[in-house]
């Protein structure tokens, strides 16, 4: 897929600092694909925008889109971008917060399950949410989301 034609997603990676080193929050993936996965089931909460809406903007978006809740304010930290397996461009954004996933509402997709029936049915975005120490959400991520673990671990260092 040519850059031109790929499809962009931009995040927001919340972390915070424990007497046990730094935790990122992160989603398990929705929808009956994953539901039976951990590695590499579990994402930055992000999503797609279209080339004319400023990549932070839609960050910002999806963070509400995919939790429910408010983005937090604070320092955002440019994690860059990275290419996943699929083709699409992710941009994320680090931002130093604490939040409950007890609070989170997730939003929904629909999608025809099981395969050729017919039926629609509504899963979670994100089927839960989880604090995880770094090394834990480098065996989870999806593999391309690993390198933000790295760049949050150097900036934090």
């Amino acid at each position: 897929m040519s850059p031109a034609r790929a499809k962009h997603s931009a995040g927001l990676l919340l972390f915070r600092r424990t007497g046990d080193g730094l935790e990122v929050l992160l989603g398990h993936m929705g929808g009956p694909f994953f539901a039976k996965k951990d590695a590499g089931a579990w994402t930055v909460p992000k999503g797609e925008y279209e080339p004319d809406e400023p990549a932070w903007e839609a960050a910002r978006r999806e963070f509400r889109e995919e939790l429910g809740l408010a983005p937090p304010d604070g320092e955002a930290v440019a994690l860059g971008e990275v290419r996943q397996s699929n083709g699409k461009i992710v941009t994320v954004w680090a931002v130093e917060a604490d939040l409950d996933p007890a609070t989170v509402v997730p939003g929904t997709f629909s999608m025809e399950w099981p395969p050729r029936s017919g039926r629609r049915r509504e899963f979670p975005e994100l089927d839960r949410v989880e604090w995880m120490g770094v090394d834990r959400a480098r065996e989870v991520v999806v593999k391309a989301q690993a390198a933000f673990l790295d760049r949050l671990a150097e900036h934090s260092a």
